[in-house]
């Protein structure tokens, strides 16, 4: 059976629950990757509320989609950062920011991360994808020269927060599944490493990989798959076009918008942009990856209600199943 496609909710925030989930059936998704904003999956309702959950599951149902997967990257965000600042006001509900108090933001927002993994079982949802925030990513200049102790320190931050979280994915039987992006923990190769080392490589732990933001980077996302094979626990779809050949625009993208022309990359819809869509499943298929496809459309350039079915589409066409058992046999046979 092909694996399940599905829509990404955090860019559709602004609408109800409801007229995403019609939109997203209309279209020919087979379920969605639920965001922890919006009206769209509220953590404290679904754990004082029984019927809260039950609702989305009816609502869901009307519409013939499924739920694989909650997300809660802005939450996430706030577990770890330095510094805590009017960013993470704008992204946070009213009762985790609080008063603004750095360190109270930081727990409150871990609470909530435990929140959240007790809430997806609640759901019958097995794994929740988000991000971690990093206390030294503000360091990744390198100037003023950053000694080694304070990289240490920034990943011993990560343990020191992540652990407890992680004690309570593992009470409930669910995976966290990081997305490894710039602003995190672990952003490209090394760092992914670095941050599985610093908790012991625990199982609860492990990776939402979205090709996207390895492109820009000048990572190999096709690569990235095999050499953490056993930590792609969820895969979002998203496509980025680098743009840097004129000589003005850079990678790091001089603080402007993400519709801009004048930075060095930006999102464009699946199937436009740098992507080598065709290798990247073959290597999801060649370690065994049958969880869901989920397209996170965020093409600041294209109109959103042209640019998800037109990526459905893409994606359906290309995220074929791997070879039957049968097949390979037949086709290794010799006479």
């Amino acid at each position: 059976m092909a694996r399940p496609i599905t829509l990404f909710t955090g860019q559709w925030a602004d609408l109800p629950f409801e007229e995403v989930c019609r939109l997203a059936s209309e279209w020919g998704y087979d379920g969605l990757e639920i965001a922890c904003w919006g009206d769209h999956f509220e953590v404290d309702k679904a754990l004082a509320d029984d019927s809260y959950v039950e609702r989305k599951r009816e609502t869901l149902a009307k519409h013939n989609l499924e739920v694989f997967t909650i997300s809660n990257h802005l939450v996430g965000q706030a577990v770890c950062d330095h510094p805590i600042d009017e960013r993470h006001q704008d992204i946070l509900p009213g009762r985790i920011w609080g008063d603004g108090e750095p360190e109270g933001v930081r727990q409150r927002a871990a609470e909530e991360i435990k929140d959240t993994a007790r809430a997806a079982a609640k759901l019958g949802v097995k794994t929740v994808v988000g991000f971690t925030g990093s206390s030294i990513w503000h360091t990744l200049a390198m100037f003023p020269p950053v000694p080694p102790s304070m990289i240490e320190r920034g990943y011993q931050d990560f343990a020191d927060r992540w652990n407890p979280i992680l004690d309570v994915f593992d009470e409930v039987g669910v995976r966290f599944a990081h997305e490894v992006h710039p602003s995190e923990i672990a952003y490209d190769y090394w760092t992914t490493k670095r941050t599985l080392e610093a908790i012991g490589n625990r199982p609860a732990f492990g990776l939402n990989w979205d090709p996207s933001h390895f492109v820009w980077q000048e990572l190999d996302p096709v690569n990235f798959i095999f050499d953490f094979a056993d930590r792609i626990y969820h895969v979002d779809c998203k496509d980025a076009k680098v743009r840097t050949g004129d000589g003005r625009r850079g990678r790091l993208a001089s603080h402007l918008p993400w519709a801009d022309l004048r930075r060095g990359w930006d999102f464009v819809s699946t199937g436009h942009g740098d992507v080598p869509w065709e290798d990247c499943f073959r290597a999801l298929n060649a370690i065994g990856y049958n969880g869901p496809i989920s397209i996170e459309w965020e093409d600041a350039g294209m109109d959103r209600l042209v640019g998800a079915p037109e990526a459905l589409q893409f994606v359906r066409r290309l995220a074929f199943d791997a070879p039957s058992a049968a097949f390979d046999a037949a086709f290794s046979s010799k006479d």
